[in-house]
């Protein structure tokens, strides 16, 4: 970025215009990717999508604070498809649907803490 010949207005260069629109690409993919997270709530396909696009979106999102949001998201899935998996073993009993509930409840508190860190433009 440099200045004007009097010093007062920023003037972008082509770079810069890039990299804002870079920004503004992955901002919006982020928040994307944690409506199709909440979306899985309800229709558990939508994170298997998600999963899939943070894996190949993820180069993208090197080296900003949008990749600890990747990280977070990618994390999440994992773990719910691991309680989840859990839960079934324990299905007949009582203990199944505490760990699938318990599950559900960790999921949408990860969504959420995550989607403000997005909205105030922090790293999670």
């Amino acid at each position: 970025m440099s200045n004007d010949q009097f010093g007062s207005r920023p003037i972008l260069a082509a770079s810069d215009v890039l990299s804002v629109e870079q920004e503004r690409r992955l901002r919006t993919l982020t928040h994307v990717l944690y409506g199709l997270y909440a979306l899985s709530l309800l229709i558990g396909v939508s994170a298997v999508v998600a999963v899939m696009i943070n894996y190949v979106k993820r180069r993208d999102a090197s080296g900003t604070f949008y990749a600890s949001h990747f990280s977070w998201q990618i994390c999440t899935f994992w773990w719910s498809l691991g309680l989840g998996a859990l839960s079934l073993l324990f299905q007949g009993i009582f203990l199944g649907k505490l760990i699938l509930w318990g599950t559900v409840l960790w999921v949408a508190y990860r969504i959420i803490r995550g989607w403000l860190h997005l909205n105030d433009r922090k790293p999670i």
